[in-house]
């Protein structure tokens, strides 16, 4: 898992550490010092810990004009033990939320496992967005993963399924990404 970087090609455009409206601001990174870890793994030190010791996370863009974000994420997702969607939604949705973000792309195919709770903090980031006109789409996550969140009924709150589950989403850039995204939305809602 040390191996594994977040999605550093956009790199050039946007950096969470250099982006005042990030929970990450101004955050220094070692490329050396590998002291965050899922379980008895460590992972690479450029992910950002926001309070859950199995769940990390890496804003890889956000545009404050079309207010969306895309967020890459390693690790274990565990609502059950850790109350991981609780930090996830404090820590880092409603820093970007409060910035403008209404629209949230999580890519999840290094999410490994998926443990799931109530689901009252979907619910509250769901109607967050939906005031704004906003979604939350899970792209990439595993089959296994999704399976959890269908049998959770977040597919109510997060948007996945179909094309989102294997969707070549690092041969676009950022805005390209977003359009394609929002096509896909707006023809599941026949707009």
């Amino acid at each position: 898992m040390q191996e594994i970087e977040p999605f550093f090609r956009w790199r050039d455009i946007y950096r969470s550490e250099d982006d005042s409206n990030s929970p990450f601001y101004e955050r220094e990174y070692s490329e050396f010092e590998f002291s965050n870890q899922v379980y008895n793994y460590v992972i690479h030190p450029q992910w950002d810990e926001f309070g859950s010791p199995t769940l990390y996370v890496k804003i890889i863009f956000a545009d404050y004009i079309k207010n969306f974000a895309i967020l890459e994420l390693i690790g274990e997702w565990n609502d059950a033990i850790n109350n991981d969607i609780m930090f996830l939604k404090r820590e880092v949705v409603e820093v970007l939320n409060q910035a403008g973000i209404s629209k949230f792309i999580l890519v999840g195919e290094n999410v490994l496992n998926f443990h799931s709770s109530d689901d009252s903090y979907y619910e509250e980031w769901f109607q967050d967005v939906e005031d704004e006109e906003g979604w939350i789409v899970a792209l990439n996550f595993q089959e296994h993963v999704l399976e959890e969140f269908r049998k959770e009924n977040l597919d109510y709150y997060l948007i996945f399924g179909g094309e989102l589950d294997s969707f070549n989403w690092r041969k676009f850039n950022p805005l390209q990404l977003y359009s394609e995204i929002q096509k896909v939305i707006n023809y599941r809602l026949g707009a």
